[in-house]
């Protein structure tokens, strides 16, 4: 039985977990959006979580081949990676903030030659995804090229390598002082992870 999941679809299963949500939100890039997508609602929710991510691994699989390693940026792409990581029948693990930087910690190793997929939640500016790109490269492994639930830039975001993502939306984000008046009337929410401790 195939995995497979359309775009409508996957986005169905974040609009059923109430994680497409609309206001003025303030993105862990800074940038500023009339729409956050909370994929925290979607993985609180084991067997939802268990449907994006074996459809995107299917979708990685079709498009990497065979995968050693998963590696994701902590807090936000830990859930996904793990479970991706589990249906890709590979190893799972992540960089976190140290000093700043992505860095592999806890013990975690690429062995030389091991074939790595970067795994994130959502991609946004790309910032996240290119900076644990950077920390995977300073390993011996070959990174194979990256996948995430939901890419927001409408496929524009710059990452540095081949990327699958299950849905690829446009969604509009602004610098703070170039806010459109409707966006600006609204009082604005800061949901992101980025300021925390090892944070994505």
């Amino acid at each position: 039985m195939t995995a497979t999941l359309t775009a409508e679809q996957a986005l169905d299963e974040f609009r059923a977990a109430g994680a497409l949500l609309e206001g003025h939100f303030i993105l862990s890039s800074g940038l500023h959006s009339p729409v956050f997508l909370q994929k925290m609602f979607v993985f609180q929710d084991p067997a939802r979580t268990e449907r994006l991510c074996r459809a995107l691994a299917e979708k990685a699989r079709e498009a990497f081949g065979p995968i050693d390693i998963v590696a994701s940026p902590a807090v936000g792409g830990i859930v996904p990676g793990y479970e991706t990581a589990r249906w890709l029948g590979a190893k799972a693990i992540f960089v976190e903030r140290e000093d700043g930087r992505f860095r592999l910690r806890r013990g975690f190793t690429i062995p030389p030659g091991a074939r790595v997929l970067m795994v994130e939640d959502i991609i946004t500016t790309g910032l996240s995804s290119r900076e644990t790109l950077e920390a995977l490269a300073e390993h011996r492994g070959t990174i194979v090229g990256a996948a995430c639930l939901i890419d927001r830039s409408g496929g524009k975001a710059e990452i540095g390598v081949r990327r699958v993502a299950l849905a690829t939306l446009d969604i509009p984000a602004y610098a703070p002082d170039a806010l459109p008046a409707a966006l600006a009337a609204l009082p604005a929410v800061k949901p992101g992870s980025r300021a925390l401790a090892g944070a994505a």
